[in-house]
C-alpha cells in the first residue's frame, strides 16, 4: 500500500540544511540620531577580494562579450572564407585584421554598456522633466542640438571619414571635396538634419500627426534633388553618398536617445499613450540627411570648380603626411575622434541638466562610469574599425571582381566563367545582407513591436524574414550597380516611388513599422562593413564611386514589409469573407498568423 505524502512535507524533507532566518537578523537594528529620531543603522561597504571581484565580473563580461562576438565573428568569418575558398586569395595582414576585429568586439561591448549606464539616463531624465520646466521653443531647440550631438557620437559615422581616403579627386572632385575638405561640415549637416527630424518627430508626438503625410513631404524634395543632381555629371557622383548618409545616422546612439527624449516629451504632455508612440523619428532621421548632404553638394559646387578641387588634392598628395600632427595620424586620430565624439555631447547634456532643469545628477558615480566606458569603447571601436572591419570589407570587395574578370594582383583571374563568377558575386552580396540583418539586435525589438501592433497576426519571425530578404536584395542590387556601372538615380527613384505608392494603400501600423525597419537594419557593424566593401568593389571595377549599396539596403525592407502587410490584409479579408459564409462552429481554430 502506497502512503500519501504532502508535497510541502516532501520539499521540507529534501531541503537538507534549510533553516528559517528572521529579517531582524539580517538587518541592523535602527539607531537614534542627534535629535533622537530613529534612522537606519549605517552599513559598512562590502569589501571584496580580487578573486571575488573576478568571480562577480566574469559571467557579466562573458554575456556582454558574447553579444558582440555573435554579431561580428560570423560576418567576418563569412567574408574571410569567401575570399579564401571562392576567390582563392589569402587575407592580407590577417593578424592585424584579427586584432582589429577583436578591438571592434571589445569596443562595442564597452560602448554599449556605457551607453546604458551613462548616456541613456540623460535622455530619460531630460525627456521626462524638460517639458515641465521649459517652454516648447526651448524644448525643440534642445531636441535640435541633441540630434546634432548624437550624430557625432555615432560609431558608424567614422566610416564616412574613412571613405574619403578611397575616393579619387580626378574622377569625382565634388565627392572628394565633401569627404576630405568638408568632413566636419558634412557631419554637422547630417547632424542638423537628424536634429530637424527629431524636432519634427517630437511635434508629431505632441499633436498626433500621421506619419504618411510626413513621408510624402520628405520624399518629394529628396527625389527632386536626386533627379536634379543626376542632370550634372559631376554632382551625380554625390548621390550615393547622400543616400548612404541616411543609413549611417540611425545607429545605437541616435535612436535610443532621441526616442527617449521625444517619447518623454509626449508623455509629459499627456499624449504618449498611443501604441504608435516612438515611431517616425527613425524614418525622418533617415530621409532628412539625404536632403542635407545634397544641399551641401550644391553649395560646394557653387563655391569651387572641379579644376580647383583637383589642384588642391594634387597639392595635398604631393605634400604628404610627414608634417601632420599626431592627432591626424593613426592611431592618434581614432583616439582623438572617439573623445571628440562623446565629450561634447556629455557637456551639452550636463548644461541642460544644470541650467535648464536645475537638477543634480542621480547615481553620479554610475553615470560617470558609463560615460568613461562609452569614451573608451568609442576609441577602441575606431581603432578596430580602421584595422579590422574596414580593412576586411575593403579587401573582400576589391577581390570580388576576380571571380568574373581579370584583375591585377589576383592570381589566375578570372577564376570562373563570366556568368558563373557574376552569379557567385551577387549570391555573396545577397547572403551577406541576409546574414547581417538577421544578426541585428534592433530588428528583434521591431519584430516584437509589430507582433503587438497586429495582435499577433504578423509574427516576429515573418517580419525578420521579410526585412532580411529586403536588405539582401537591396545589397545585391547595389553590387550590380557597381559591377555594371548603372546610374544610381534609376535604381533609387523607382523603388522609392513604389514605396510611396504602397504607403498610400497600407495601414498606419504597417507604414510605421516598414519605414522604421529601414533604419534598424543598418547597425554599427553592417554600415562600416558594407560601406568598405562597396568602396573596395568600386575601386576594383573602376567605378567612379562605391556608394549606394546602403541606400538600396534601406529601401528594400520598406517594400518587403509593406508587401507583407498587404498579404496580411488579404488573408484577413479572406478569413472575414469565410466567416460570413460558414457557421461559427466550423471556424474555431482557423485563424492563422503570417
Amino acid at each position: 500500500m502506497t502512503d500519501n505524502i504532502r508535497y510541502a512535507d516532501y520539499l521540507r524533507a529534501i531541503g537538507a540544511g534549510r533553516r528559517e532566518i528572521a529579517m531582524r537578523e539580517l538587518v541592523s537594528a535602527p539607531v537614534r540620531d542627534a535629535d533622537g529620531r530613529w534612522q537606519a543603522a549605517p552599513r559598512e561597504a562590502v569589501k571584496l577580494r580580487r578573486d571575488e571581484i573576478a568571480a562577480v565580473l566574469k559571467p557579466y563580461i562573458n554575456v556582454r562579450l558574447m553579444e558582440q562576438f555573435r554579431a561580428v565573428v560570423p560576418l567576418a568569418l563569412y567574408l574571410a572564407l569567401f575570399q579564401i575558398i571562392i576567390l582563392r586569395q589569402l587575407v592580407e595582414d590577417s593578424l592585424l585584421v584579427s586584432a582589429g576585429l577583436f578591438a571592434v568586439i571589445v569596443g562595442l561591448m564597452l560602448f554599449m554598456e556605457g551607453l546604458k549606464l551613462g548616456l541613456m539616463p540623460f535622455g530619460e531624465i531630460i525627456g521626462s522633466n524638460l517639458p515641465r520646466k521649459s517652454s516648447l521653443p526651448v524644448v525643440l531647440l534642445v531636441t535640435l542640438l541633441l540630434g546634432i550631438g548624437v550624430t557625432f557620437a555615432e560609431p558608424a559615422i567614422g566610416a564616412l571619414r574613412l571613405a574619403g581616403q578611397n575616393v579619387s579627386a580626378e574622377r569625382a572632385p565634388y565627392l572628394w571635396s565633401i569627404l576630405n575638405q568638408w568632413t566636419s561640415e558634412l557631419v554637422l549637416v547630417v547632424g542638423a538634419s537628424v536634429g530637424l527630424a527629431a524636432v519634427t518627430g517630437t511635434l508629431r508626438f505632441l499633436y498626433g500627426w500621421s506619419l504618411k503625410p510626413l513621408i510624402y513631404f520628405s520624399l518629394v524634395p529628396v527625389l527632386l534633388l536626386t533627379v536634379f543632381l543626376a542632370s550634372d555629371p559631376e554632382l551625380a557622383k554625390v548621390i550615393g553618398l547622400a543616400w548612404d548618409a541616411g543609413a549611417v545616422t540611425t545607429g545605437p546612439v541616435t535612436v535610443p536617445l532621441v526616442l527617449a527624449l521625444g517619447i518623454g516629451i509626449a508623455a509629459a504632455a499627456g499624449k504618449g499613450g498611443s501604441g504608435l508612440s516612438g515611431f517616425g523619428i527613425v524614418t525622418l532621421a533617415s530621409l532628412f540627411p539625404v536632403i542635407g548632404v545634397m544641399l551641401l553638394a550644391l553649395f560646394v559646387a557653387a563655391t569651387s570648380t572641379p579644376a580647383e578641387i583637383i589642384a588642391v588634392a594634387q597639392a595635398a598628395a604631393g605634400a604628404g603626411q610627414q608634417d601632420s600632427a599626431w592627432y591626424l595620424v593613426s592611431p592618434g586620430l581614432e583616439i582623438v575622434s572617439g573623445v571628440r565624439a562623446i565629450v561634447p555631447l556629455v557637456i551639452f547634456l550636463l548644461i541642460v541638466l544644470k541650467l535648464l532643469l536645475r537638477q543634480s545628477l542621480p547615481r553620479r558615480n554610475e553615470i560617470f562610469l558609463g560615460i568613461g566606458l562609452t569614451v573608451a569603447g568609442m576609441c577602441v571601436f575606431n581603432l578596430g574599425l580602421t584595422y579590422g572591419l574596414s580593412a576586411l570589407g575593403a579587401s573582400a570587395g576589391s577581390l570580388i571582381p576576380a571571380a568574373f574578370m581579370q584583375m591585377p594582383g589576383a592570381d589566375n583571374s578570372p577564376l570562373y566563367l563570366y556568368q558563373v563568377g557574376l552569379v557567385l558575386a551577387l549570391a555573396f552580396a545577397w547572403l551577406l545582407g541576409y546574414g547581417a540583418t538577421v544578426a541585428e539586435p534592433a530588428l528583434n525589438a521591431l519584430g516584437v513591436t509589430a507582433e503587438t501592433l497586429t495582435n499577433g497576426f504578423i509574427r516576429k519571425r515573418s517580419l525578420i524574414r521579410a526585412v532580411s530578404i529586403g536588405v539582401a536584395c537591396g545589397i545585391a542590387v547595389g553590387v550590380a550597380k557597381l559591377v555594371f556601372g548603372l546610374p544610381l538615380v534609376w535604381l533609387v527613384v523607382p523603388p522609392y516611388l513604389l514605396a510611396a505608392l504602397l504607403t498610400v494603400f497600407s495601414t498606419e501600423e504597417f507604414v510605421n513599422v516598414a519605414w522604421d525597419s529601414a533604419g534598424v537594419t543598418t547597425g554599427p557593424i553592417t554600415v562600416p562593413l558594407v560601406l568598405a566593401m562597396g568602396l573596395g568593389l568600386g575601386n576594383a571595377t573602376h567605378a567612379v564611386e562605391g556608394f549606394g549599396i546602403l541606400c538600396m539596403a534601406s529601401v528594400g525592407p520598406i517594400i518587403s514589409v509593406m508587401l507583407l502587410g498587404q498579404w496580411a490584409r488579404l488573408q484577413m479579408w479572406r478569413q472575414a469573407k469565410a466567416a460570413t459564409q460558414q457557421p461559427a462552429s466550423q471556424l474555431l481554430g482557423t485563424g492563422e498568423a503570417v
